[in-house]
């Protein structure tokens, strides 16, 4: 068999959650182009399906939209009926979900004694409802959906599971611990759950993006009144030796490339989609 392309995962069907957000949407074109039949899963079914639709009649494959809490799982339960009806057995699941929230944010980088700093701009001033929220979306938003999708995949003996991590996971960025420790907690459980379902055919892997602009973070990132970059978004870009910001299309070819039987012997990995961030020491 030829294996120089990515032929082996025409026909397959996978579901993707967080699929209506920026990222997710263009990795469900790099999946339709590849002639992957999709279930997209967010949190409005309206915007879920308007996706599915425009994607089935472009590139002529099954689809479907679901509107879906990942933290919920009698939700997921009853999309996972939805799916095996409309498309049939899973194959692929990628865990998309998460985000960032202002309210998981300290307004400040450091607390520097003898400055004055207020306690609520820092650490000590995280409501815990906010550090709650974004660490179950990103982390119990992954675990969830694993443990309803992916049953058949170790009943068939085949499968792949994709996990969205970040470079928060590896070193940690100022002001936001919960997205930062949900993110590491998805590289460890993408770790463990490899090695648990090693001998059942299921691989599982996961890609840690570097600094792309989303409506999560764009708030951080950039001047909401002049949409300039902010201090914080100008020193991204002076440690990414790439020195910009990632398009979504560029997530697209590692994401196919580890469905794909291309990277059938690779598991418990976690690749960087990052301009370099990772591979600079600051000078």
């Amino acid at each position: 068999m030829n294996k120089a392309n990515f032929d082996s995962l025409k026909g397959k069907n996978c579901v993707i959650t967080g699929g209506t957000g920026v990222l997710g949407n263009s990795i469900n074109e790099f999946l339709a182009g590849a002639g992957i039949n999709l279930a997209i899963l967010g949190l409005e079914e309206t915007e879920a399906q308007k996706q599915a639709h425009d994607l089935a009649r472009k590139y002529g494959i099954k689809t479907i939209g679901i509107g879906c809490n990942v933290l919920d799982r009698k939700e997921l339960e009853k999309a996972n009926e939805r799916i095996l009806n409309h498309l049939g057995s899973i194959d692929i699941l990628i865990n998309g979900a998460g985000g960032n929230s202002p309210k998981a944010t300290t307004k400040v980088e450091q607390i520097i004694p003898g400055e004055g700093f207020s306690w609520e701009d820092s650490f000590y001033g995280l409501a815990e409802e906010g550090f709650k929220q974004v660490f179950d979306l990103n982390f119990q938003g992954t675990l969830l959906p694993t443990m309803v999708f992916t049953r058949g995949m170790v009943e068939r003996g085949k499968g792949v599971v994709l996990n969205i991590s970040s470079m928060n996971a590896f070193k940690p960025l100022t002001k936001i611990p919960a997205y930062s420790a949900a993110k590491s907690a998805i590289n460890n459980f993408t770790e463990w759950l490899a090695v648990h379902l090693g001998k059942t055919g299921v691989r599982v892997n996961a890609i840690a993006p570097g600094f792309f602009l989303t409506h999560q973070n764009r708030f951080l990132l950039t001047d909401e009144q002049t949409g300039e970059l902010t201090p914080r978004g100008q020193r991204i870009i002076s440690s990414t030796p790439m020195g910009k910001f990632g398009e979504p299309d560029h997530i697209g070819g590692t994401v196919l490339f580890l469905l794909s039987d291309l990277s059938e012997f690779i598991t418990g990995i976690v690749i960087p989609v990052d301009g370099g961030y990772s591979a600079f020491g600051g000078v």
